[in-house]
């Protein structure tokens, strides 16, 4: 009887070399994402300095995504500041330290705590809404029916949620600073019994600069730009229906995350 011939079917490549595909897949992915943000931006840009957007779907959009996220700002900026003061108590018992509460709480939530946390709540509650309405306009065709009809989609939906977007997150982050720092004050009143007085006093001691303040600010706008360009690429990237919407609405809020803490630390470290 002759040899039976080798079986002819491939075999399964080495696990590592499946691993390597999933890496360089990842990062060719993210790459793409990364360049159609790039892209867009530009786009968005252009509309910009020609004065090419939208004014009533800024409006709308400003009331929608700024006025509306007032609440959760308030009850996250007031509890910041009172978590930020329960943190600092032992140090501030030990070292009989009240007089620099006010210099303590109000570097933490000026520089980082404030336009982070912010930018956090306000990336699931807006950006994640503004993902989903732009990947359904894209499935039901809407997108392209507006370019039938010769109305450019980037300056009437894309650029007014960009500065809709920055925005809100750039008073918002203001409004938090107000009141974390509000809220600090009150809460070491009713834990260590550091009245407000003594704690503005060392808030405005000379120990914090106005940059402090820039830095935060600063960091609110650079995140208000990465919340807007994701929040729009993946919108406009839909594919799949229905489920493509859900998928797009989750990457947006992972991207945009990831995207806020990566470029705070460069940013620390660039205004520092």
């Amino acid at each position: 009887m002759p040899p039976k011939k080798p079986s002819s079917a491939a075999s399964p490549p080495p696990p590592d070399v499946g691993l390597l595909e999933e890496i360089g897949g990842g990062f060719l992915g993210a790459a793409a994402t990364v360049g159609g943000m790039g892209l867009l931006g530009y786009q968005i840009l252009r509309r910009l300095v020609t004065f090419r957007i939208d004014r009533a779907e800024t409006l709308r959009n400003l009331y929608r995504m700024g006025v509306k996220s007032i609440p959760i700002v308030i009850v996250t900026a007031l509890f910041t500041g009172a978590i930020m003061v329960i943190q600092a108590a032992p140090l501030v018992v030990r070292l009989g330290a009240q007089g620099l509460l006010g210099w303590g709480a109000g570097f933490g939530i000026l520089r980082e705590i404030a336009p982070l946390l912010t930018a956090l709540m306000i990336n699931g509650r807006v950006g994640a809404n503004n993902t989903a309405e732009l990947g359904t306009m894209v499935v039901t065709e809407q997108i392209d029916a507006l370019r039938v009809l010769a109305i450019d989609p980037i300056a009437f939906l894309i650029a007014p949620r960009f500065v809709a977007i920055v925005t809100t997150l750039f008073l918002s982050t203001i409004f938090a600073d107000t009141l974390a720092l509000l809220g600090a004050a009150y809460g070491g009143l009713g834990l260590l019994g550091v009245e407000p007085k003594t704690f503005y006093n060392g808030l405005t001691s000379g120990l914090l600069g106005l940059s402090d303040v820039t830095s935060g600010l600063v960091k609110s706008i650079v995140f208000g730009v990465v919340m807007a360009l994701s929040s729009c690429q993946y919108g406009l990237g839909v594919k799949g229906g229905a489920p493509g919407v859900g998928r797009a609405v989750n990457a947006t809020v992972v991207a945009s995350a990831a995207g806020i803490f990566i470029l705070d630390y460069f940013v620390s470290f660039t205004l520092d």
